[in-house]
């Protein structure tokens, strides 16, 4: 093994042509940018809070005589927050250029930083204890919520200002995919329906489709894999995907490699068997290395957490919708015979079947017709969909694009036989078709949203929303639920991939 990884490493693989460097102020500038811009309004936030403390005299001392304070009291405390929350930004990588983080993910480390910082000042308050009524309580609360709220809206900002540019062709990274199966089309198609990524797609390496001259869509195989020097020379190639199997040991070592040594950045997409194991935990056995799954963090305490917030924020939407639902209901009955409501047998939790509930988007006769139409659906694997099913009423058509039509099942939320986020709920016949490995998809609640909502909808094929399922049950915590129910608003309100 050893030797097989060794010559794997040490194999020559002509480097690509030098280049003129980078600028190293071209890699610096943003982050110098986003240094000033941070440290700028944390300060701004503080000056904003002595304004509205001190001068509007907002939030008046209760029993006491109102105080002014002279600015430069502040000036330790603001320094002070400042350099914690410069820190904890460096700590979770605020300042390293990834074009695939969230804006939700940054909020979260300036929530953490704000956190950490105005903890340490109430802290040092209480220590040294200084003369009552120097410093304000308010002046804890109202600089935490203006280093919140500007720093949010400037990342917001710089995302928006970034997007804006890479949509426009400029500041894109071109990209080469090796490998155009599964994962390399999966990888080809996410950054085709996100150019705000900014990469410029120049094709995939395959050593069948090359043979075979197969192209996928408008991406061009530019090649086999032992082709990437050449390809990467030609096409000026700044990052590589590697997207084939793990056991191809030597091909994945030798393309890292060469990647390395010509400064283009490579990252690897896992297969289906590394999501399958999730996160692994290592013991021993009297000295012997032993590797486990760890188990699902969806357990006991966690599990009553999540339930909490199902209640809580199904019952509240459901009252918030009634109005529209009862628009909803008319317009269905008006717009074709039968019920307003479709109950479903879905495959719930360990294969437990229950009645999820649907607002009616189609023909009363549709599951007759659907064996007509078979040949003509659109997915693969055990799913059944058209973009333009004959079988769905206009109304229909319309609930599908926002999915309003899911609004009912809001109340399977609040029964326990469904949460907020999870994995899609199949339907019988789909699970009978499933392979082995699929059916873990079902050791969790079936969620209303998912991953697999906020990452393509319908366009995904079903291994990659298996794979998205996976991924979710691995590494499940409030917070990604929370980014997961952000997201899916704005991907429900595009309309983008859902017919």
């Amino acid at each position: 093994m050893s030797r097989t990884l060794s010559r794997a490493v040490t194999t020559p693989v002509p480097a690509r042509p030098p280049q003129a460097p980078r600028r190293v102020s071209a890699r610096l500038l943003p982050v110098i940018g986003l240094l000033a811009g941070d440290i700028a309004l944390a300060n701004l936030a503080f000056v904003l809070a002595y304004w509205v403390r001190y001068d509007l005299r907002w939030a008046p001392p209760v029993g006491s005589e109102f105080v002014d304070v002279p600015l430069g009291n502040y000036t330790g405390p603001q320094l002070l927050v400042t350099a914690i929350l410069i820190a904890v930004f460096l700590w979770r990588g605020l300042y390293r250029q990834r074009r695939g983080r969230q804006w939700l993910d940054e909020v979260g480390s300036i929530v953490t930083g704000s956190i950490f910082g105005f903890a340490t000042l109430i802290v040092l308050f209480f220590i040294l204890r200084p003369e009552i009524g120097i410093y304000s309580r308010a002046m804890i609360l109202y600089p935490w919520l203006g280093v919140v709220v500007l720093l949010s809206a400037f990342r917001l900002f710089v995302r928006t200002a970034s997007a804006w540019r890479r949509r426009r062709g400029r500041g894109l990274r071109r990209l080469l995919v090796v490998g155009a199966g599964t994962r390399g089309k999966m990888v080809m198609q996410q950054v085709e329906q996100h150019p705000g990524l900014g990469y410029q797609p120049v094709g995939f390496l395959d050593d069948v489709a090359w043979a075979q001259r197969a192209d996928f869509g408008r991406f061009r195989v530019q090649g086999a894999i032992d082709d990437l020097p050449r390809v990467a020379a030609a096409q000026q190639i700044d990052e590589v995907v590697v997207a084939i199997p793990s056991e191809s040991h030597e091909t994945i070592l030798r393309t890292l490699n060469y990647c390395a040594r010509s400064d283009i950045s490579f990252k690897l997409v896992p297969d289906l068997f590394e999501l399958t194991l999730g996160d692994v935990e290592v013991d021993d056995l009297a000295g012997i290395p032993l590797i486990g799954v760890r188990d699902s963090l969806l357990t006991g305490l966690n599990l009553g957490v999540k339930r909490a917030m199902d209640v809580v924020i199904a019952t509240v939407v459901l009252l918030v919708t009634l109005p529209l639902s009862l628009v909803l209901t008319l317009a269905i009955r008006l717009g074709s015979a039968g019920p307003f409501l479709l109950p479903q047998r879905r495959v719930g939790q360990d294969g437990r079947p229950f009645r999820m509930f649907k607002f009616r988007s189609m023909y009363q006769d549709a599951e007759q017709r659907r064996a007509e139409l078979q040949a003509l659906n659109e997915v693969d694997g055990p799913l059944f969909k058209m973009r333009d099913d004959p079988r769905i009423t206009k109304v229909g058509k319309f609930m599908r694009r926002f999915s309003l039509d899911e609004l009912p099942q809001l109340w399977n939320v609040v029964r326990g036989e469904m949460s907020l986020v999870g994995p899609r709920a199949p339907l019988a016949g789909e699970v009978e078709q499933y392979d082995a490995w699929q059916t873990r998809r079902l050791a969790v609640t079936p969620g209303l949203t998912g991953l697999w909502q906020v990452s393509g909808r319908s366009e995904l094929s079903f291994d990659e929303m298996v794979m998205l399922d996976f991924y979710y049950i691995e590494n499940w915590s409030i917070g990604l639920d929370v980014k997961i129910l952000l997201r899916t608003l704005p991907a429900v309100l595009s309309g983008h991939g859902a017919y």
